[in-house]
């Protein structure tokens, strides 16, 4: 098996006395598109906050190409190539579409005062068309539906090429039509050298993007298997549906 780019080793994470995450252990390999399924509350949300800076595991360690990020803050992370989007994004009030996909250029480390650059650039118009948002380029980012707020949060995270992009349920609120453009968006964006993890409960989706699911239930990994494999996997069927499948029967 070839070096992992992201590696999970016994990650826990517990909120009183509720375990959320109960050592999990993982490794996604470079260009990977990877699928993080599991039952509402089953630890998806709470494993990518851990892994992306934003809440400290209690145990447990995550490395991104053998570099140890273990409980270092969100800004530490991202400077180590990690790019994520949230369930529900906020965008701010006093700058438009483009202006938010202009200050995606601080975050990699250009200078401040490309915000206040009047020319356009021709990385940003691109994103613009590619997720159909040129016609509200110049609209208040605060002002977009919910499903073009996630689109511009995608096209956000893209904008500085980040090693490894994580997606927390990207298609929710986006129209049917823009999935399959999507999927052929990102991809490219692996296709690019961008390795990607991505929270989705669209199956069809996870199984036209992703080449591999990891499935949490009650903060345990209890499959590491290919997207047509999921119905047939008896942990997976009985976490979804609350019973064991039948032998000889299949999950529907």
């Amino acid at each position: 098996m070839s070096e992992a780019l992201l590696e999970l080793n016994g990650l826990s994470k517990a909120f009183g006395a509720h375990q959320v995450l109960d050592g999990v252990s993982a490794r996604i390999r470079p260009g990977e598109i990877v699928g993080l399924l599991g039952p509402n509350g089953s630890g998806k949300s709470t494993l990518l906050n851990a892994i992306s800076g934003f809440l400290p595991p209690d145990a447990g360690r995550v490395t991104i190409a053998g570099t140890d990020i273990t409980a270092r803050p969100a800004h530490v992370v991202t400077r180590a190539g990690l790019a994520r989007t949230f369930q529900l994004p906020n965008m701010p009030t006093r700058m438009t579409t483009r202006e938010v996909l202009r200050a995606g250029d601080v975050a990699a480390g250009a200078p401040r005062h490309m915000l206040r650059r009047t020319g356009r650039d021709d990385r940003i118009d691109a994103l613009l068309e590619m997720f159909r948002l040129a016609h509200v380029a110049d609209l208040p980012a605060s002002s977009l539906s919910g499903g073009q707020k996630k689109l511009l949060s995608v096209a956000l995270a893209l904008r500085g090429s980040p090693r490894l992009l994580c997606l927390d349920e990207p298609t929710a609120g986006v129209h049917p039509e823009l999935r399959t453009e999507m999927v052929r968006i990102l991809k490219q964006a692996a296709g690019e050298g961008t390795t990607l993890l991505v929270i989705e409960h669209d199956m069809l989706f996870i199984r036209q993007l992703c080449s591999r699911c990891i499935v949490l239930d009650r903060g345990h990994l209890i499959a590491d298997c290919a997207p047509d494999e999921l119905e047939h996997n008896g942990a997976v069927v009985e976490a979804y549906l609350g019973k064991a499948v039948q032998k000889g029967k299949t999950a529907r």
